[in-house]
């Protein structure tokens, strides 16, 4: 795991893939692929990334137990101000320092280097990777992503949980529920880490994971979701190109406004809460892409209420 990510509370939900897998037999998937359709669609037949089987050294990690114990001191003050960079040296001592960082928030299963600030001040609070199985054989990363979110409207909440303790609002799921119903200024940065995905499967992958959340929120908030998630999707068009490195955003803007952009283009704006609440349940509501991204996210806004 990256030491800078243990450091700034980014957690690597990983580890257990560090083994070489097995590529599967090409005759095989053929075969399968004559008879079975893709869940999330893909332009071309998927080509299988491939996974290092290397380990840290001993030094590294014994700089990643310096750097640990470093930030525990600093309390959750470093989780939630990923201005706090550590910097690790070969010998593995670790040191933490406001200037000359050495590194920047990383997807750790991805490699994928997050800003640490985008939308003029708004902050990371953490990182995940979405990822699909092709044919039940193989999974897939297919982008990695980062939720953040401004500073100044995450103090809305200290009406509510002002008295509250970290440990309290880590695991408290009314406290996410509220972030979710809440004027919060958001972004969720899209990074594509696989290179043949089609705008086709993105356009029909939200329109499943979206569109389920529509319905179910919908219940107490009454609306036309097909509607709604019609003309979200059609921002989508299928002009537009994503290949690898591409970056879509999704943010939540104030009077609860959905701006999306792809690689700084604008896309359209579409003024809905609901709909709001039903892209930022993709990652960090109760059933998650990414659990632990989820976890981390939860964490570093609870800690971000405390220091604000």
């Amino acid at each position: 795991m990256n030491e800078c990510n243990k450091v700034l509370g980014l957690s690597d939900p990983y580890a257990s893939h560090n083994k070489k897998e097995e590529t599967p037999d090409p005759s095989a998937i053929a075969a399968t692929a004559m008879s079975s359709s893709l869940g999330f669609p893909f332009s071309h037949f998927p080509r299988f990334p491939h996974f290092s089987s290397s380990r840290a050294s001993s030094s590294r990690s014994l700089a990643t137990a310096a750097a640990l114990a470093a930030a525990s001191a600093l309390g959750p003050s470093l989780v939630a101000n990923s201005k706090f960079q550590p910097n690790i040296s070969p010998l593995g001592w670790a040191s933490l320092s406001l200037a000359n960082a050495s590194c920047s928030p990383v997807e750790s299963r991805t490699g994928e280097v997050f800003p640490e600030d985008v939308d003029g001040g708004r902050r990371l609070l953490g990182v995940g990777v979405r990822r699909t199985n092709v044919l039940g054989l193989k999974s897939i990363d297919v982008y990695a992503f980062g939720v953040y979110a401004d500073d100044s409207d995450v103090k809305k909440l200290n009406e509510k949980y002002g008295t509250a303790t970290l440990s309290e609002l880590k695991d408290k799921k009314e406290f996410i529920a509220d972030a979710l119903e809440s004027d919060i200024r958001m972004t969720v940065r899209l990074q594509i880490v696989y290179g043949r995905l089609s705008i086709r499967s993105v356009r029909n992958a939200f329109a499943k994971s979206v569109g389920t959340r529509l319905q179910k929120f919908s219940a107490s908030e009454p609306s036309d979701t097909d509607e709604l998630l019609q003309k979200f999707v059609s921002l989508f068009r299928d002009d537009q190109k994503l290949p690898k490195g591409s970056v879509i955003e999704l943010s939540r803007e104030e009077g609860y406004v959905l701006r999306t952009r792809i690689d700084g283009e604008e896309l359209g704006q579409i003024q809905s809460k609901l709909l709001c609440k039903s892209i930022l349940d993709l990652y960090f509501g109760e059933d998650p892409l990414d659990k632990n991204a989820k976890q981390e996210i939860q964490l570093n806004l609870a800690s971000r209420l405390k220091t604000t």
